[in-house]
């Protein structure tokens, strides 16, 4: 968003999270239009399962949380709009929480200790992406199952990670990038958006926690942490 608003002539390639289109940085995800390109993930089309696989774990649970971060507007609420549609179909509680800066996080968690949620969903955010193991460390330390998008939080220790390949989106924007470089314009390369949306599990992490993960779920992973 700093860029777009900092050139109109510089060649930008992005990977955002949201919809681009909703977010303002291009016209439309099939002619850009402007100095920007890029990629975006699955977020908004997997969100709402973010909380289902939380409560297939926990079937019992009435009371999850969910991680949001208010400097996205847009994002922090396509994200929370899906997630409570999601929480009223399975009839859910959702507490929300904010966090932009780190002691924001650590007010976050301090607070699950209130209100006792039986599990954490993280929204998929830059900022969070970037804290994924302090984020995975943070649960473990309040013993809370949690879930994001991005499967480098699983691997730091997280419980379940869902969403699209973070190495895909790279990959297309490197190749994004040769183009421009060889003459083509941001304005006329769409919008390209994930394929592939792996489930990585932490069986570790789950028996630190005391939680059994169904075998159907485990069976459904493309990855699995042991």
């Amino acid at each position: 968003m700093a860029l777009k608003a900092a050139t109109t002539q510089i060649p930008t390639v992005f990977f955002v999270a949201g919809d681009p289109v909703a977010l303002g940085l291009v016209a439309s995800l099939n002619r850009p239009g402007g100095n920007l390109t890029g990629t975006t993930s699955m977020t908004l089309e997997v969100g709402s399962k973010w909380l289902q696989l939380l409560h297939e774990i926990v079937p019992a649970a009435s009371d999850f949380a969910v991680l949001i971060n208010p400097t996205s507007p847009v994002l922090a609420k396509s994200q929370t709009d899906d997630l409570q549609a999601a929480a009223r179909t399975l009839g859910l509680r959702l507490h929300l929480l904010q966090a932009s800066t780190d002691s924001d996080l650590d007010a976050a968690f301090a607070s699950l200790g209130q209100l006792k949620p039986a599990g954490l969903v993280i929204t998929s955010d830059s900022f969070f992406f970037t804290r994924a193991e302090r984020l995975a460390a943070s649960a473990m330390r309040y013993k809370l199952p949690a879930t994001f998008g991005f499967p480098e939080f699983a691997k730091a220790g997280g419980l379940i990670s869902y969403g699209a390949s973070v190495t895909e989106q790279h990959r297309t924007i490197g190749v994004y990038v040769g183009r421009i470089l060889k003459g083509e314009k941001p304005a006329d390369l769409p919008i390209q958006q994930s394929t592939k949306v792996e489930l990585i599990i932490n069986l570790k992490t789950a028996k630190t926690l005391g939680i059994t993960i169904p075998h159907t779920l485990v069976g459904r992973a493309d990855d699995v942490i042991e």
